[in-house]
């Protein structure tokens, strides 16, 4: 084994702890902070010609002002579908249409439901920092390994581990930032 293979082990943790923050990423921007965001509507699904399909394939989404997300249907006869799917979604919205278009008012939040959602943005950054971790466990399992069959030497061990645990930091690093920025939005309006 050479350091190619290690630097291959490396670059495979640290596109898995990537992806481990964009996950994060994307969960966190479905959280709703009171401000209006098309993101907020990612995870909305509308029964539509025979299959679920994401909103955002079957209307165009515009931010008109801070409190409010209009839906712009391709197709007007999906206004219904499209009503229908953010309702029984679970962001707690009303939407409404008026034959055009599906309006969407975004409440202000109550000093209660600020605190659930730091909670779940908190519990969100938990189960990423721990994706994160696990990623940090199966390198250091394999660089241990590698060591034990004599592929390495202690020092590149030693070494690796290094290099592993520098990759773990940053990137928890990276996922506590995403916490304190979501949490800023969400407690300090």
């Amino acid at each position: 084994m050479d350091v190619s293979d290690l630097k291959g082990l490396f670059g495979e943790v640290n596109t898995r702890m990537a992806t481990a923050i964009e996950h994060v990423s994307r969960e966190l921007g479905g959280v709703r902070t009171g401000r209006a965001s098309v993101t907020l509507l990612d995870g909305v699904h509308v029964e539509a010609y025979g299959s679920k399909m994401p909103l955002n394939q079957i209307a165009g989404l515009s931010i008109p002002e801070p409190s409010l997300i209009v839906a712009q249907p391709f197709d007007p006869s999906q206004l219904a579908a499209i009503e229908k799917a953010i309702r029984v979604s679970d962001l707690g919205l009303n939407p409404a249409n008026d034959g055009k278009v599906v309006r969407i008012p975004i409440p202000m939040l109550t000093d209660e439901r600020r605190k659930e959602l730091s909670r779940h943005v908190h519990k969100l950054a938990e189960e990423g920092r721990n994706t994160v971790r696990q990623v940090r466990r199966d390198a250091n399992d394999r660089l241990k390994k590698f060591l034990k069959d004599h592929a390495i030497s202690e020092d590149d061990e030693r070494k690796g581990l290094d290099e592993v645990q520098k990759l773990t930091d940053s990137h928890v690093k990276q996922i506590d930032e995403l916490q304190k920025k979501k949490d800023a939005e969400l407690l300090h309006r």
